[in-house]
């Protein structure tokens, strides 16, 4: 299965606790202004590539202290995120995962998608919402405006109702 991706960093420090892999996915919806990455907007452009490529290359990152995938928005290409996801796991199921979405956690829920639905359980952490450029803060981690969550999925999972996190 191919993803279609803006780009990878193998050591990022910036975008989710640890030492980070990211994937950049390629193609967003939202547009926000303000948006950190807007070269990924476009849905035609960036890179097409195996899904199992990339898995591949996780194995030479042991150190690292989990996956970040981010955007464009990963949710526009739910089943590849989904096989990536199952990819690192098969390869680091101790590892987290984080997210980036510009949907809320409620709106991916309302969307009632099997795919989707898996998607969050095999995740650690969702960073939701989209950037509003009035609501910007530099103060916050790993987020860019105020009206973004970071969410501890599995914390949500067993309360049944949404469990933010700070790192």
């Amino acid at each position: 299965m191919n993803i279609r991706i803006a780009g990878e960093i193998s050591e990022s420090i910036v975008d989710g606790p640890g030492i980070r892999y990211v994937v950049f996915t390629q193609g967003c919806p939202h547009h926000c202004v303000g948006c950190h990455n807007p070269e990924t907007h476009d849905f035609d452009k960036g890179t097409s590539i195996d899904v199992d490529e990339i898995c591949s290359r996780f194995a030479k990152h042991p150190y690292m202290s989990g996956l970040t995938i981010s955007g464009g928005e990963p949710f526009a290409q739910k089943s590849a995120i989904l096989s990536l996801i199952k990819g690192f796991k098969n390869i680091f199921p101790k590892k987290n995962i984080l997210i980036y979405t510009g949907y809320t956690f409620e709106q991916l829920k309302a969307f009632a998608d099997p795919e989707i639905n898996e998607i969050l359980s095999l995740a650690d952490y969702l960073v939701d919402g989209p950037f509003i450029i009035s609501k910007r803060d530099i103060s916050l981690i790993f987020r860019g405006s105020s009206n973004q969550r970071i969410i501890d999925l599995k914390q949500t999972q067993a309360c049944n109702q949404v469990i933010t996190k700070e790192f």
